[in-house]
């Protein structure tokens, strides 16, 4: 498939969500283990990698930097702020706040850029836009980072059309990253033109439905345990009842790919290339073989029957796609 354009800068439209390598789906992946995933990536036409300050802390941006460090030129390097985690008194995590000073903001790059191993960032986004601070204080704090080369260009995460054009007015937005799938689709009625008229790419996160669109999740194979957040009280469309109903629903997206010889998360990420030019999605994964499925869903074309067939699952889906407080921070 074609590359797609980011700002001024072309990526594979397929690149990898890092965050799973160090945090929310388990224990962090083994070291070097990780290290060798990252470099199969790129040897297979992967350039696209995204992380962000609160994966593990800084964990997974110290692992990008590792990782990167003697192929810098070869990637094209996401992160992102906004998200802060609290503590208690004793030291232990107390939940999160989201944090979109200038000031805030300076802290978070400088240490980016210092786990990262780099001395620009391709890619810079406001992971979360944060109701206290007008979205022109934010976007035009993080345009003196473009102008001081510290950063490409901008993005945000989970915005809404209103938050996006007025941020594009302040400084230009080469990107926002969204959930889209073909079990998430509520962007497509305002998000997705407003990136339409401004220009700007849609970044799909979790477009495999974390997890649930690839097929490999079964009633008796079902995410669980410490450091996992694929659960009901995170996660609704997990909960007892309408995970069933939801993988039910995964066997339609099964029926489209054995059309291909395909599996179904190839299926689900075709889905969402062929929505747009402007549109490059970022599956997660930790494993090699994960990977190559994900990549060879650059070559299906979908019939528009298929199409008309897979569109018809979002209504049926049971389960927001966070818990109340989740669902809050998005659109913005």
């Amino acid at each position: 498939m074609e590359q797609r354009r980011i700002n001024d800068f072309s990526v594979y439209p397929i690149g990898l969500g890092c965050m799973g390598l160090s945090a929310f789906y388990g224990p962090p992946t083994e070291r070097a283990e990780a290290v060798k995933l990252l470099h199969n990536a790129i040897e297979r036409g992967v350039n696209h990698f995204d992380t962000a300050e609160m994966y593990g802390m800084g964990a997974n941006e110290k692992l990008l930097g590792e990782a990167f460090a003697d192929r810098r030129d070869k990637v094209r390097i996401a992160t992102k702020f906004g998200p802060k985690f609290l503590f208690d008194e004793s030291g232990k995590p107390a939940g999160t706040t989201i944090d979109g000073t200038p000031e805030n903001m300076r802290r978070a790059v400088e240490n980016s850029l210092a786990y990262l191993q780099t001395d620009i960032i391709d890619l810079y986004y406001l992971h979360r836009v944060d109701p206290e601070v007008p979205i022109e204080e934010t976007v035009g704090a993080m345009g003196e980072l473009v102008r001081e080369g510290k950063v490409r260009a901008l993005g945000l995460s989970e915005a809404s059309p209103e938050t996006i054009r007025r941020a594009h007015a302040t400084h230009p937005i080469s990107a926002v990253q969204s959930e889209y799938s073909i079990f998430s689709r509520d962007i497509e009625a305002g998000v997705l033109p407003a990136l339409d008229e401004i220009g700007a790419t849609l970044v799909a996160y979790s477009p495999l439905g974390r997890g649930l669109l690839t097929g490999a999740l079964t009633r008796d194979n079902k995410p669980g345990g410490e450091g996992e957040y694929r659960q009901a009280a995170m996660q609704p469309r997990f909960a007892d009842g309408a995970y069933e109903a939801n993988l039910a629903l995964v066997e339609e997206v099964g029926a489209v790919a054995a059309n291909h010889d395909a599996a179904p998360g190839q299926i689900a990420l075709a889905w969402v290339l062929g929505r747009g030019k402007n549109i490059v999605a970022i599956p997660g994964t930790t494993k090699l073989r994960n990977l190559d499925s994900n990549l060879g869903a650059a070559d299906i074309a979908l019939t528009a029957d298929e199409i008309a067939r897979l569109e018809a699952l979002a209504d049926r889906v049971q389960g927001a796609r966070y818990n109340e407080s989740g669902m809050a921070a998005v659109n913005r």
